[in-house]
């Protein structure tokens, strides 16, 4: 099967029409991530983390994410649902709860090449790329990605706080600055 990237966004924008559940899409994620040569020859070698979108709309928002090596993500939600689909390297996600004023760790999944995953509208999570090489994800979100209001938690104190989207372009760019990415 060849990963066709403009036929994978049009049959999920199409999946989500009739059915605005992460359930739509998962099975076309998991598809296109069985054959993760494809993807990477379909969307190019990684040569640079960062964060690509390749479709965004107010109902579906499709990222190419390159998590640069060793790169943590501080706890966060996406206040919409997600399907993460791995394509080369991994990802390792704690999943939190929130108790009080502050969250506590619920729980963990290793996401691995050929894992289609969906999230709930409500998970709060840290992801991990515990790899001294990139990884990489297609990343689908039923709503509008960048203009979704959410939250996310100071890893110190376990207090949430507004998600700041330019801190966490910087935290890309400076993890991936640290090995040439």
């Amino acid at each position: 099967m060849r990963f066709d990237k403009d036929g994978f966004i049009e049959e999920c924008r199409k999946a989500v029409e009739s059915d605005d559940s992460h359930m739509a899409v998962r099975e076309i994620v998991a598809r296109a991530v069985s054959e993760p040569g494809e993807v990477i020859a379909a969307l190019g070698e990684p040569t640079k983390s960062g964060i690509t979108p390749l479709y965004r709309s107010d109902k579906l928002t499709i990222l190419n994410i390159n998590w640069p090596p060793y790169m943590t993500v501080t706890p966060h939600n996406h206040s919409m649902w997600a399907v993460i689909g791995v394509y080369s390297g991994c990802e390792d996600n704690i999943f939190w709860r929130r108790q009080g004023e502050v969250i506590e760790a619920a729980g963990a999944k290793a996401l691995r090449v050929r894992d289609a995953h969906p999230l709930g509208r409500d998970i709060i999570h840290t992801v991990t790329n515990p790899l001294g090489r990139m990884s990489c994800a297609l990343q689908l979100y039923g709503g509008d990605f960048f203009g979704a209001p959410r939250s996310q938690w100071n890893p110190e104190t376990l207090r949430e706080e507004p998600y700041d989207m330019e801190r966490r372009a910087k935290e890309f760019r400076d993890a991936g600055a640290r090995f040439g990415l």
